[in-house]
């Protein structure tokens, strides 16, 4: 299937109108969620660009509005660069790298995984911020499972419990049996992946973002249940995504006060 016809099939979407049928660009997507460049590939036509910007706008916005975040939030205080159709890695479908801080969507196979890469942008640049004595190119949630956060403020203590939510079980003693299926899962295949730190936080977010009932979007979050991979239990997903819902909450409260 071309790229063309995988975006003019569409993806189920239920949210607010943010648009109202207006059409936007990729310019409207770097200044709205406040990203620091914003690339699109050379190979991406003038329809996909059309019917793509409106796809990410929406998806984006969604996030946002699930995260109860200021649009610019989602931009990372001006860090993260987005690309469309151009710099991604050949047969993956979305990409975060972490050296040049790029979120990079595929034109032809990016719908569904916007959240997940999302999240290793986030949980790449919160590093400074709660880990301030160690390299900020490290991912928060891999450092979480070496050194502890500082308490001192509300938001570090939420952002503590989500992590304590992927990858422990209630007590905090021992590792959950979401952790322990995907170290399982990489021995069988003899890889180190699905247990990686970083995949483990993003499948976690991805999957709280998905169980929202108000905001459904499919090109943000997709194919969970009919995905290869390993997402947390229902237990530790709940933990998650109060966690999540406290530590956003309380972000936004902050930032909307700023504006």
């Amino acid at each position: 299937m071309s790229a063309s016809n995988r975006l003019k099939r569409g993806f189920y979407r239920q949210g607010p109108d943010y648009r109202f049928d207006d059409q936007v660009d990729f310019s409207d997507i770097r200044d709205t969620f406040g990203f620091r460049t914003m690339v699109v590939g050379k190979w991406v036509t003038k329809e996909e660009r059309f019917i793509s910007a409106n796809l990410i706008y929406d998806a984006l916005a969604d996030l946002a509005q699930i995260l109860q975040v200021p649009p610019k939030t989602i931009g990372l205080r001006g860090k993260l660069n987005f690309a469309f159709g151009h710099g991604g890695q050949q047969h993956v479908q979305a990409h975060y790298n972490s050296r040049t801080r790029t979120l990079a969507l595929a034109k032809n196979a990016g719908g569904g995984a916007l959240a997940h890469e999302w999240f290793h942008a986030f949980d790449h640049h919160i590093t400074k911020h709660i880990f301030p004595q160690h390299s900020p190119q490290h991912f928060a949630s891999k450092l979480w499972l070496e050194h502890t956060i500082g308490q001192s403020h509300p938001l570090n203590l939420a952002l503590n419990k989500f992590y304590q939510g992927v990858f422990l079980e209630p007590t905090g003693q021992h590792a959950n049996q979401y952790v322990l299926d995907c170290i399982e899962f990489d021995k069988r295949h003899q890889q180190f992946y699905m247990s990686m730190p970083e995949e483990l936080a993003a499948r976690s977010f991805e999957a709280c973002i998905a169980c929202n009932e108000q905001i459904v979007n499919h090109f943000l979050v997709s194919g969970l249940n009919n995905s290869a991979l390993i997402y947390p239990k229902r237990d530790s997903l709940k933990i998650c995504n109060n966690a999540l819902n406290d530590y956003f909450s309380q972000l936004g409260q902050l930032l909307f006060q700023d504006h």
